[in-house]
């Protein structure tokens, strides 16, 4: 049983009316008032409402209030077991349906709405309209991938992108003006695979999984090789993910945010911090080597 040693005050009291500094009450001593300021006005950038709903939840609880959502995607029943939707959001599109979990919790929330993929055209304004970033962008769609941090790294926009990684996550962090943004880093990759004359989303993710692959639980690299299997003549293949994979990028992402705001160290691009709770460890994994 859990006994609360705060005493009981007026503030406890049934909120009728949506108070920003009652709701956020709880992040005391652990989120200083500074930060907390900062996190309440920070424009975030979700390109990606999928695995990204994870990131969106923990972010409003957290405090965020000004959001940015764009996926073209649709609800589906497949999608019910990690992401943060409801068997009655199904067939509605991702985005509405996320604005409104984010407005259940705080329903003063700014949150603007795209029903899109974000892409080459509209990446540089959606880029520049706020002030940090969280990518889940299917990798399968390399162009958008490569526009959405080209224009971060152009902008001076901090982005973390991240992955659900079975019973774990990866999230990175590419600090403005850190020099190693994302198509740097794939840059060698793309030109091996466009030199064999294959340059697709198989090709490239092979050679980067290929890199980080024995620092991953056995299990993930097992769905992974399956997946892109499948997918090697265009296939399409939801690839196997779970609640605890989606869970735990909200939770590292979140983390690393709120120590970006604060001011403090953050591991950076081309490290990927990777928790697995398969095997119950965090590691640090250069990706580019």
């Amino acid at each position: 049983m859990h006994y609360d040693t705060c005493t009981f005050t007026d503030r406890d009291l049934p909120m009728t009316t949506f108070n920003y500094d009652t709701f956020v009450t709880r992040n005391k001593g652990y989120i200083a008032a500074d930060t907390q300021n900062k996190v309440s006005n920070a424009r975030l950038l979700l390109a990606g409402c999928g695995l990204g709903s994870s990131t969106a939840i923990c972010a409003a609880r957290t405090g965020f209030q000004h959001f940015v959502l764009i996926d073209g995607d649709t609800v589906d029943a497949h999608n019910l077991n990690r992401q943060f939707f409801d068997f009655d959001d199904i067939g509605k599109p991702k985005v509405e349906a996320l604005k409104k979990q984010i407005l259940r919790i705080n329903p003063e929330a700014m949150v603007e709405t795209h029903v899109a993929m974000l892409d080459k055209d509209n990446a540089a304004s959606l880029v520049g309209s706020v002030d940090l970033i969280f990518d889940t962008i299917d990798f399968v769609d390399l162009e958008a991938v490569l526009a959405l941090h080209g224009n971060a790294a152009a902008q001076g926009k901090p982005i973390f992108t991240a992955m659900n990684i079975g019973f774990g996550a990866g999230v990175m962090y590419f600090p403005p003006g850190g020099g190693n943004s994302l198509p740097a880093i794939l840059q060698r990759d793309v030109e091996a695979a466009a030199a064999e004359g294959n340059l697709s989303y198989t090709a490239v993710f092979q050679r980067v999984m290929g890199r980080i692959g024995a620092h991953l639980d056995r299990q993930v690299m097992e769905e992974v090789a399956k997946a892109l299997t499948i997918m090697e003549d265009g296939t399409a293949c939801p690839a196997s993910q779970i609640a605890v994979g989606s869970f735990s990028v909200a939770a590292l992402a979140m983390a690393m945010m709120h120590d970006m705001l604060a001011g403090m160290e953050v591991p950076a691009a081309p490290q990927m911090v990777i928790h697995s709770f398969r095997n119950h460890v965090t590691k640090m994994v250069n990706i580019a080597s």
